[in-house]
C-alpha cells in the first residue's frame, strides 16, 4: 500500500463513529477496546465488533490503531496476550502504549504489530525520541506541549513516525503526569478514568487575596486546540500523523472535524503554502460542533499564555446549528460507502452458472446453480443485470458488469440472487487475505518473586528537598541517608556547598532532574555545566525519559533512581527500567500495598510529602498577573474549600500543583515493613525548617524506635496505599 504524505488520525469512540471518520476522510482511526484504553468511559466496542472494525477500514485502505495505552497492574499483564491476539490476527495495524511493560511485551509476542508510543509517555525531545525507537517504537505521539521548533528537531534527528495532536480538548498537565483525579477520587487519568477536575472553578490566592476575578474562575481549563492555520508549518515540520482529539465524542462531531482538516489537508498537498487560506465559516463550523470557551493554536507557536485557558464558565446552553448536523449526518455518519467491482457471468445451458468479480485488483470466480434449458421464456439479461445490481448494504457496487450467454438459459432468480451473494462474500475475504497474520505462542511468563530483601532499616530515609534552608534539618538527622537536591528550585549556585556538607555529614548528595526536560533545560544544564561537574554528586534522581540519554552524553556515570513518573507498575516494566540503566527504582504511587508487594524489585517508598498533581506548561502566576520570572507559591482553592499550593519553576518554565494534603505512612509502620522496601523516601516541598524537624523525628520515633507519633499538621492522606485506584 502507497504510503501516503501525511496521515489524518480520527478518533473513535465507537463503530459508528469509526464508519463516520473512514466516510469523511481520515486516513486512519484510533479505538479503544473493552480494555485497557484510556477513554474507559467511552462506547469502546466488545471483541466481535471491533474485529468487524479491523476489516471494515481495511477494506477501504485505511488503518485501525487499537488504544492499550494505560499503565498495567501485575495482575493485568497476564491477560494481555488473549486480549491482544484476536485483533493481531485479524491484521491490527498498531497498538498505542503508555506503560513500557506492555511495549516490551508486544514486542516480544507480537513482532508483526506496529507500536506508537502514546503522548502519555511524556516525550518531549529528541532523546526520549530515540529511546523508544531502540525500544520497538515505529511512531512517537509528541506531548502536546511541543513547539513545531522542537518537533522539527526530532524529525531531523530521529528515524521515528512523529504523530502530534492538531484538534480538540488540550490538558492542563502534560499527559502522564497528573495524579490529580487520581488523588481526589481515585480516578485515574494512567488508567483511563479521569474526572476532568481541571474543568472545575478554582480560586487564587497570595495568602488571603484573590489573584483572579468572580468570572474568571476556570483558571485550569484550557480552550479546545485547532490548527487549520498551521497545517503547513506541521507537516513541512516533520508531523506525519495529524491527531484529532475526541474519542468520547459523537459520530457527528468526528465526522466535521475530519472533513475540515481533510479539505484543508488536501488544499496545501495540491497547492503548497501559495493561496493556503482558511475560511471562516469553516472556523465556524468546528466551534458549532464543539465550543468550550474559544480556541487555541495550542503550544506550537508559544510556550504558555493566557490567551489559552478559558477562564469563564461555559453557557449553559448554546442553540445548536441543526442545519449542519443533519448535512453531518446525511453525508458522512449514515453514509454506506461501497468498492466498485467489475464483474463478468457466464451462462450456459447444462453448465454451473459462472460469475467473475474483480476489485482493486483482486479477483474471485463463483459457480452456482447448472443453468437450464429454457423451455418457454428464457431468462433475459436486464433480469439478471437487475438482480445483480442489488447490492443492499454490501460494501461493493458494481462498477460495470458483463454478461455472456450461449444458447438460450433459464435459471430461477433466488439462484442469481444466492450468486451475488457467495461471490461479494468471498471478494471481501480475498481482499483481507493479506492483513491476516497469525500469532506466536505465548508461553508460560516466568512470574519472579522478590529476589532481593529491602535494606530500608540499614539505610534509613532518603530526603528530598526544594529548599535550602530544609537541609541542615536533613543533615542533623542519624537516620537519613541520601538528600535529594531538587535542581528546579535550589540554585546551581549551592550546588557544591550541599554536596559537601552532605558528604561531611556522611550522606550521599543526589540532584533531582527537572519533572520536564525540554529546550529550557538544555540552556540551563549548559549554563550551570560548572556548578554540577564541581558538585561531584553521588547520583540524580530522573524524572523524564529524555534524561537517561542527556546524562549519559554528558559523561556522567554515576547511579540514577528512577523516580515514581517514570512508572514501574508491573515486573515488565520494572525489567524495561533497569534496563534503561536504573540503579533503583521508586515505587508507584497509584499501587496500593498489597498490589506493591507483587512487584520482584524492591524500590524506594514515598512515605511522607505532597505529591505533585499537575506539572503544567502553563505558569497561573503569569495568567493571573504577569511573567516576571520570580518564582513563588501560590494557592489554589477549590469549590470544596481544599487548597493545593502551586510552585512555578521559573528554571525549566513550568509549574507543580501539589496536593493539599501531604502523603504520610505514619501509623502503618507493620505493612511498610512487610513489603521490604529498598529505602524511604520523606518529600519536603513546601514546609519550613522547623516543620522539617518535626516530621524527621516523628518518623523516627516510629520505624526506628517503635513508638508512636504523629504529623505536627492536621491534615494529611494515606495517598493510594490503603486504596489504590480502578
Amino acid at each position: 500500500m502507497k504510503k501516503n504524505p501525511v496521515e489524518i488520525l480520527a478518533p473513535a469512540g465507537s463503530f459508528e463513529s469509526m464508519k463516520a471518520a473512514v466516510a469523511a476522510g481520515a486516513d486512519a482511526v484510533y479505538i479503544g477496546g473493552s480494555r485497557f484504553g484510556a477513554r474507559a468511559y467511552a462506547d469502546n466496542p466488545g471483541e466481535d465488533q471491533l474485529l468487524e472494525a479491523i476489516d471494515y477500514v481495511h477494506l477501504y485502505g485505511k488503518k485501525l490503531y487499537l488504544t492499550v495505552n494505560t499503565l498495567m497492574k501485575e495482575e493485568e499483564m497476564g491477560e494481555l496476550y488473549d486480549y491482544l491476539k484476536p485483533y493481531y490476527e485479524r491484521g491490527l495495524d498498531a497498538v498505542i502504549v503508555q506503560d513500557l511493560g506492555v511495549l516490551s511485551f508486544v514486542r516480544k509476542h507480537f513482532p508483526g504489530l506496529a507500536i506508537h508510543a502514546s503522548t502519555q509517555m511524556t516525550i518531549t525531545g529528541v532523546r526520549g525520541a530515540a529511546l523508544l525507537k531502540e525500544m520497538g517504537a515505529e511512531r512517537v505521539v509528541t506531548a502536546r506541549e511541543l513547539s513545531l521548533d522542537e518537533i522539527r528537531k526530532i524529525h531531523n534527528q530521529v528515524d521515528v513516525e512523529i504523530e502530534s495532536f492538531v484538534h480538540g480538548a488540550l490538558c492542563y498537565c502534560y499527559s502522564g503526569q497528573c495524579l490529580f483525579s487520581s488523588l481526589i477520587g481515585g480516578r485515574s487519568g494512567n488508567r483511563g478514568r479521569c474526572a476532568q477536575t481541571c474543568r472545575l472553578p478554582f480560586d487564587v490566592k497570595r495568602g488571603s487575596r484573590s489573584l483572579n476575578g468572580s468570572d474568571e474562575k476556570y483558571v485550569l481549563s484550557l480552550k479546545d486546540l485547532c490548527t487549520l492555520d498551521l497545517i503547513p508549518q506541521m507537516i513541512e515540520g516533520g508531523i506525519f500523523s495529524m491527531k484529532i482529539e475526541g474519542r468520547m465524542k459523537s459520530p457527528r462531531y468526528t465526522a466535521g472535524v475530519v472533513s475540515i482538516y481533510r479539505k484543508y489537508t488536501d488544499l496545501y498537498l495540491k497547492n503548497g503554502k501559495n493561496g493556503y487560506q482558511v475560511e471562516e465559516k469553516d472556523r465556524k463550523l468546528l466551534l458549532d460542533l464543539f465550543d468550550r470557551g474559544g480556541q487555541t493554536e495550542g503550544y506550537y507557536r508559544q510556550h504558555n499564555g493566557r490567551d489559552m485557558v478559558v477562564w469563564k464558565e461555559k453557557p449553559a446552553f448554546r442553540e445548536g446549528n441543526q442545519q449542519l448536523f443533519d448535512y453531518l449526518d446525511k453525508t458522512y455518519v449514515g453514509k454506506i460507502i461501497q468498492l466498485p467491482v467489475s464483474g463478468y457471468l457466464w451462462m450456459e445451458p447444462g453448465q454451473p452458472i459462472s460469475l467473475t468479480l474483480v476489485c482493486k485488483e483482486t479477483s474471485v470466480t463463483v459457480t452456482g446453480e447448472i443453468v437450464q434449458e429454457a423451455v418457454k421464456q428464457p431468462v433475459s439479461e436486464e433480469k439478471i443485470r437487475e438482480q445483480l445490481n442489488k447490492t443492499g448494504n454490501s460494501r461493493f457496487y458494481f462498477d460495470s458488469l458483463e454478461i455472456m450467454t450461449s444458447g438460450s438459459c433459464f435459471l430461477p432468480i433466488q439462484a442469481v440472487n444466492s450468486l451475488r451473494r457467495n461471490g461479494l462474500e468471498q471478494l471481501e475475504q480475498e481482499l483481507l487475505i493479506p492483513f491476516r497474520r497469525k500469532a506466536l505462542p505465548c508461553g508460560t511468563e516466568e512470574k519472579k518473586v522478590r529476589e532481593e530483601k529491602g535494606l530500608w532499616r540499614e539505610r534509613g530515609f532518603s530526603v528530598s528537598i526544594e529548599d535550602i534552608k530544609v537541609l541542615p534539618a536533613a543533615l542533623e538527622c542519624d537516620r537519613v541517608f541520601r538528600v535529594y537536591l531538587d535542581a528546579a528550585e535550589i540554585p546551581s549556585e549551592d550546588w557544591k556547598y550541599a554536596a559537601e556538607t552532605c558528604r561531611q555529614a556522611g550522606k550521599e548528595c543526589y540532584l533531582t532532574m527537572p519533572h520536564i526536560f525540554r529546550t529550557e533545560a538544555e540552556v540551563f544544564f549548559h549554563q550551570a555545566g560548572e556548578n554540577l561537574k564541581e558538585a561531584e554528586f553521588d547520583g540524580f534522581l530522573l524524572r523524564s525519559l529524555e534524561e537517561i540519554k542527556y546524562l549519559k552524553e554528558q559523561g556522567f556515570e554515576k547511579p540514577m533512581v528512577f523516580d515514581f513518573g517514570l512508572y514501574g507498575m508491573n515486573q515488565t516494566a520494572q525489567a524495561v527500567l533497569k534496563d534503561l540503566g536504573a540503579s533503583e527504582l521508586t515505587w508507584p504511587v497509584e499501587l496500593n500495598s498489597r498490589e506493591l508487594g507483587r512487584l520482584p524489585v524492591p524500590g524506594e517508598l514515598v512515605v511522607y510529602g505532597r505529591l505533585p498533581m499537575m506539572v503544567s506548561a502553563q505558569c497561573i502566576h503569569k495568567g493571573t498577573e504577569q511573567c516576571d520570572k520570580k518564582p513563588e507559591i501560590l494557592v489554589l482553592k477549590d469549590r470544596k474549600g481544599a487548597q493545593f499550593p502551586v510552585k512555578n519553576h521559573c528554571a525549566f518554565c513550568y509549574n507543580t500543583i501539589y496536593n493539599g494534603a501531604p502523603l504520610s505512612l505514619l501509623g502503618m509502620g507493620k505493612a511498610v515493613e512487610y513489603l521490604e522496601p529498598s529505602s524511604l523516601r520523606i518529600q519536603f516541598t513546601t514546609e519550613s525548617r522547623q516543620e522539617a524537624d518535626l516530621v524527621l523525628k516523628a518518623f523516627c520515633r516510629e520505624f526506628y524506635e517503635g513508638k508512636e507519633s504523629s504529623l505536627p499538621f492536621r491534615e494529611f492522606t494515606r495517598g493510594h496505599f490503603k486504596r489504590g485506584v480502578e
